[in-house]
């Protein structure tokens, strides 16, 4: 039984959409504007150009598996368990433990308007609900997944884009003048911006991770990285113009509630509110699609236990995995263990970015001839990419790191274990020498 190819190039690029733009876009222009001010909308597009570069090199390595595994797959092939291992399991944390902080802020949004909501069993049977919905919808094919998927997206981008047209209105109405301050703010903050931002256009490694669902991966699945991308950074930095002209660069902790209070009035602050509630109900949706595909995939090739790699007879869908998965997200959200999780997505970054340009160096060495897309200069893209993720290391804190080790131990365990195994069963293969 073979996974059903029924995603097409929009339903990807949703995808690619609903996973990078999450909450966070609530709280980003104010970091932004501190560090930049009023050359931040600048920024936004800087810092798109900036990830597609990497995103190029995820491109490329993926035009060659047409399989699920996403970056643990890449690895794996090019470099064989160990490392695909580490990857593997960062990328599974990190976005477990996302969906979960996704899951909290959710709740945290509906209390403030249902105090009710927030407390006690209340909570805990509304979190399954939660998460319930978007898990029996992966559950019973990955059509409803990926429909459920479009839907949000286009609920997460609706009250966004009401947002940014009521904002370019007042501004050709009330013009204000955007003097150029890309020299002011200094390197540094240039610096800290721009390694903000990629954290924020992250996305595409968990995108890759359905290929085997997806109609001609071939050309799909670059499309949808760059049209994603492409639709991200004019969604980031029109919102960023808009809250720039409407309030300024005085510095505010809720800039797009505060924007939309001025050009929507007293409902501004709810408005933001339920728009909060959407897209991070888009981006718990998005996990529960893209997640289960990469236990799957490492259950498949030996490395987690095989039931994970089952399929279900009439779905065909890794429904087991899905069910585990979300169950994970659930017990982390309600017990709020993803706390020391969310720390290690800076360093997952780090190492699944990492990991799949260097595939792209060694598979252009090992299968210069194959049948893939071909960027330009790739390999220098992707030494262009290691070195922006070394970069990132510099802005890891104590916390990070020691989940990082942390993160890498359990890895070390799995891959140790998953050796073991796979030497019992051959010693079975292996018949027995009869002595005469």
């Amino acid at each position: 039984m073979a996974f059903v190819r029924v995603l097409g190039r929009w339903t990807m690029t949703a995808l690619m959409v609903n996973t990078v733009i999450g909450s966070g876009i609530f709280g980003l222009p104010s970091e932004l504007t501190r560090l930049l001010g009023r050359s931040s909308p600048v920024a936004m597009v800087i810092g798109a150009l900036v990830m597609a570069i990497p995103i190029l090199c995820i491109a490329e390595v993926a035009s060659q598996f047409p399989e699920a595994g996403g970056a643990y797959l890449f690895v794996r092939t090019a470099f064989g368990r160990f490392p695909s291992i580490q990857v593997g399991w960062f990328h599974l944390l990190t976005s477990a433990s996302g969906g979960a902080a996704n899951a909290a802020i959710f709740m945290t949004y509906l209390a403030a308007m249902m105090p009710w909501t927030g407390r006690g069993w209340t909570r805990a049977i509304l979190l399954i609900v939660l998460i319930g919905i978007p898990t029996v919808a992966n559950c019973v094919g990955v059509r409803s997944g990926a429909g459920m998927n479009n839907l949000l997206t286009v609920s997460k981008l609706l009250p966004l884009a009401l947002v940014i047209v009521l904002g370019f209105i007042r501004f050709s109405h009330h013009p204000v003048l955007l003097q150029s301050e890309i020299a002011v703010p200094g390197l540094g903050s240039w610096v800290t911006a721009m390694l903000l931002l990629v954290y924020f256009y992250s996305g595409a490694e968990d995108v890759v991770l359905p290929t085997a669902e997806v109609k001609e991966p071939r050309r799909t699945v670059p499309f949808a990285l760059l049209a994603g991308l492409t639709v991200c950074m004019i969604v980031y930095a029109s919102l960023q113009f808009v809250t720039v002209t409407v309030i300024g660069t005085s510095p505010t902790d809720h800039p797009i509630a505060d924007t939309a209070s001025i050009l929507i009035g007293r409902g501004g602050e709810m408005f933001v509110a339920i728009a909060a509630m959407i897209a991070t109900y888009g981006s718990i949706s998005g996990v529960i699609l893209n997640l289960p595909r990469l236990a799957s995939s490492l259950a498949s090739h030996g490395d987690f236990p095989e039931f994970l790699a089952r399929l279900h007879p009439r779905f065909n869908t890794p429904a087991i995995a899905v069910v585990l998965f979300a169950t994970a997200v659930y017990l982390m959200a309600v017990s709020g263990t993803f706390l020391w999780a969310v720390a290690v997505s800076g360093a997952a970054t780090i190492v699944i970015y990492s990991g799949i340009c260097a595939t792209l160096i060694k598979l252009r060495r090992q299968q210069p001839q194959a049948d893939a897309l071909r960027v330009p200069y790739g390999c220098m893209l992707a030494v262009v990419s290691i070195l922006i993720m070394l970069a990132l290391l510099t802005r890891l804190s104590t916390r990070e790191a020691l989940a990082m080790g942390i993160t890498a131990l359990l890895a070390t365990v799995n891959w140790w274990w998953a050796r073991k195994r796979e030497s019992r069963k051959n010693a079975a293969k292996t018949p027995a020498l009869v002595v005469q």
